[in-house]
């Protein structure tokens, strides 16, 4: 098993304790694999590699332990108790074998859910709720979700304006810097368009196409797999830029098929957004600031680019200079990420 203990405090904390061979983790090699040598070749690293090796093994438990509370992934602080202070001990790690995730209980949420990766062993999972002294015991499947933990009770609900903030944060940040795929599609209306107003009327269509997946999809109306959004959204890229190049000027029919790509990338949204979950009780305020700073990232990569090469979009070698070369740069990028995407 995974023996992974948790604590909800009274003052609102939770703390979470998950027994794993932490140094095959940094090591990169299988859970069960020789312990004294896997030891042996940590402790055989320079202190800069070795440091590197400890902070892949932070990210990859931060990734692959999930903390949520209603539905929302937390992002808990992680350390490694052990680290440097097992040597002695009668199976030798370095790391130790305890990686602690801790946080406080969000404001107005009911219940907490712990999962942990199928790639480690089945989760034997302790609650201890301090507050009434509660001990539950749960044994999860490799992968399960854990069942809700009530938390309720302990904090006023959260502010609406403090829910449409994070997540107006969390929207910006999967555009900038975390969206390259829709910056540059974005980035692709913006090659053609050497004027502001056709420009605007693409994004436009780009926007109320997306925000209308984003909705559906959010709601269970509308849903498509992964393995197929991800690569249909590198194809709309690839797409976008190859008419960059082979059109001089804004046809009749693109407005169209940039609302139609937009659909696809609302629903690549609703996807993250899938992931990190929104709050049952202000949904529709998560969903509205999600969608507002997906705009705001927009607006940014717009903003840039006219920095950028704003000043020279009238002069006769601009579409020679900048509009050719840069959309077959894109275009080459979204064939690629087409067939990575198909591939995988």
């Amino acid at each position: 098993f995974t023996y992974t203990v948790v604590v909800l405090d009274a003052a609102g904390n939770y703390q979470a304790d998950l027994t794993c061979d932490l140094d095959a983790v940094a090591l990169g090699v299988p859970p069960g694999a020789d312990s004294r040598e896997v030891f042996r070749l940590l402790n055989a690293l320079e202190p800069d590699e070795l440091e590197r090796r400890v902070e892949k093994a932070q990210d990859f438990m931060l990734e692959h332990v999930v903390v949520r509370f209603d539905g929302v992934r937390d992002d808990p602080e992680l350390t490694l108790p052990e680290y440097g202070n097992t040597v002695d001990a009668p199976v030798p790690t370095l790391l130790g074998l305890t990686a602690r995730f801790s946080g406080s209980v969000p404001r107005g949420v009911s219940t907490m859910t712990l999962t942990v990766d199928r790639l480690f062993p089945p989760v034997y999972l302790t609650v201890l709720d301090e507050r009434g002294s509660n001990v539950t015991h749960i044994v999860l499947d490799r992968g399960a979700e854990s069942d809700p933990i009530p938390v309720e009770g302990r904090a006023p609900a959260p502010d609406p304006i403090a829910v449409a903030l994070r997540y107006f944060h969390l929207g910006l940040s999967h555009i900038v810097p975390g969206g390259l795929d829709h910056i540059l599609f974005v980035l692709g209306l913006f090659l053609l368009s050497a004027r502001p107003g056709p420009l605007l009327f693409q994004v436009s269509a780009f926007t109320l196409a997306h925000t209308l997946t984003l909705a559906l999809s959010s709601y269970g109306v509308v849903r498509l797999t992964p393995s197929v959004v991800e690569p249909l959204i590198a194809l709309s890229i690839a797409y976008v830029a190859v008419e960059n190049v082979l059109t001089p000027k804004l046809t009749v029919w693109r407005p169209l098929v940039v609302f139609g790509f937009g659909l696809l990338h609302g629903m690549g949204f609703a996807g993250v957004l899938g992931e990190l979950g929104l709050p049952r009780r202000d949904f529709l305020v998560g969903l509205l600031g999600f969608n507002a700073g997906v705009e705001a990232g927009q607006l940014i990569v717009l903003g840039a680019a006219f920095v950028i090469v704003g000043s020279f979009r009238s002069k006769p070698w601009y579409r020679s200079r900048v509009t050719v070369p840069l959309s077959l740069a894109v275009a080459a990028i979204g064939l690629y990420w087409t067939v990575e995407r198909v591939l995988a």
